[in-house]
């Protein structure tokens, strides 16, 4: 009788030995997961005699039932996770008292991955009124190693796609960012001027950006200079502002009139974004033999220019709508000035008015702007100040959007 029970266990063990070792290799085939669900419902439907099985995993955010099997519809929809099952920790039998939702099910089997809950498997039987001992329960321990083997399995392969979409993404925005970094002239390979004193700053919010920045030397006697910001943040607006830096180049010479150029930018601009995204621009030319500088401001934040002799400060405000919010920009009003001696300017974008404190107060802003360039200081001086607030807060991860400026000092 002993010998009988023995080789009845032992064949009872071999069975499920050949259970998980068909379960390993089918994993090993890298099914996907409808196959190894399929092959999941096969396993507990024909081998171990299952009558219901439910599986709800969760990923993305949200939990999911991608496993549905001699339940129907309604059952299924009435089930749900947060509400019904969160609360179960461990291994649950029910047989005995299921709450209302949860009639039909005899266990609730919760698979764990790296301390966290991925997924809930409910099995049950179909025939009520069967004798004996329930198949759910009697395969309970050997269902739940089935299920963990292959749930984690699934989650595994998940996150591992999501890593190589992160590292793709990741050499994407590396590519860009390198891209872009050649496109925005560092200050060593800005023109240089005896007449001026020029310095910038570029702090990319996510590696790339959607801030443009340039000075170009158009003739002996004349410079132009441009500050401009895409909306919209990333890949999308940093190549919408490749396009663009390449238009300006090609359009912004000695002879061309500053409306007009304008108006040309923004037929290029609307002919790149189909209406859907917008730049805003200071553009601006000086005469170093008259001393006029002449600008048209689109959109843009106004530059703070100050003249130190009279201790004045103005807003560089003349100018239309933004590039790409019209076909047709109805209005340019062109601004123009004499630029007395030792006067300084700082055009930016609004990314460096936005910079938080901890309390989510604004933590530069424009009155500080306008306290860094009204003294005697040098642009370099109240440069580097203003570089000083901007390093303290980047580091503490206060800014959310690019950072560009130019300072000019008119000697």
């Amino acid at each position: 009788m002993i010998a009988s029970i023995n080789k009845k266990g032992l064949r009872a063990y071999k069975d499920r030995l050949n259970i998980l070792l068909n379960l390993a290799q089918t994993i090993n085939e890298d099914y996907g997961t409808d196959d190894l669900m399929l092959e999941f419902e096969k396993l507990l439907s024909e081998e171990l005699e299952v009558g219901k099985i439910l599986v709800f995993t969760f990923a993305d955010g949200k939990w999911s039932n991608i496993l549905k099997s001699g339940v129907s519809e309604q059952e299924a929809n009435n089930i749900d996770v947060h509400r019904d099952l969160l609360q179960y920790t461990k291994l649950e039998n029910i047989t005995l008292d299921p709450p209302e939702n949860l009639k039909g099910f005899d266990a609730i089997i919760p698979l764990v991955h790296r301390s966290e809950i991925i997924a809930y498997v409910l099995i049950g039987d179909v025939d009520e009124e069967i004798t004996g001992i329930s198949p759910t329960i009697k395969h309970l321990k050997l269902i739940q190693i089935i299920a963990n083997l292959i749930i984690v399995f699934i989650e595994n392969k998940r996150m591992h796609k999501v890593t190589i979409e992160q590292e793709a993404m990741k050499k994407e925005l590396e590519l860009a960012s390198n891209i872009q970094t050649r496109l925005i002239s560092g200050e060593q390979d800005l023109p240089k001027f005896k007449e001026m004193a020029i310095h910038t700053i570029y702090q990319p919010h996510l590696g790339v950006g959607g801030d443009y920045f340039d000075i170009i030397s158009l003739s002996h006697n004349t410079m132009g200079f441009c500050i401009a910001d895409v909306s919209g943040k990333g890949i999308g607006a940093a190549l919408l502002m490749s396009n663009f830096q390449a238009f300006l180049r090609s359009l912004f010479t000695p002879n061309i009139g500053l409306k007009k150029l304008v108006k040309i930018l923004n037929e290029k601009v609307n002919e790149s974004t189909n209406n859907d995204q917008f730049i805003t621009i200071f553009i601006g030319k000086y005469n170093f033999s008259t001393r006029r500088l002449t600008y048209v401001n689109a959109a843009h934040l106004p530059p703070l220019f100050y003249d130190i002799a009279k201790q004045k400060l103005s807003f560089l405000e003349n100018g239309c709508i933004g590039l790409g919010m019209l076909d047709v920009i109805p209005k340019i009003n062109q601004g123009q000035i004499v630029v007395p001696h030792k006067s300084k300017l700082i055009a930016f974008t609004d990314g460096l008015v936005e910079i938080e404190s901890d309390d989510h107060q604004i933590n530069i802003g424009m009155d500080s702007l306008i306290e860094a360039i009204s003294n005697n200081d040098t642009i370099t001086e109240n440069i580097q100040q203003i570089r000083k607030i901007i390093d303290n807060n980047v580091t503490n991860d206060r800014f959310f959007d690019d950072i560009s400026l130019i300072g000019i000092g008119f000697e």
